[in-house]
């Protein structure tokens, strides 16, 4: 299975877009792409993104 560099930009409350690099499968699934990457910025010291997957833009780098 070939493993790809996914982009994941998630808007937060604050108004602005975090993007989270993802490391997956070529084949993944975007909602699991997004998952990823909320819970990633979940953890962290960022204002609190926004939990809707309609809202994230998920772009494949490489």
């Amino acid at each position: 299975m070939e493993r790809g560099c996914w982009l994941v930009s998630l808007p937060a409350v604050d108004g602005r877009q975090y993007v989270y690099r993802v490391y997956a499968p070529k084949d993944a699934l975007p909602a699991d792409l997004f998952w990823e990457a909320w819970h990633c910025h979940d953890e962290s010291a960022f204002p609190r993104a926004w939990d809707v997957f309609d809202a994230a833009v998920i772009r494949m780098v490489g």
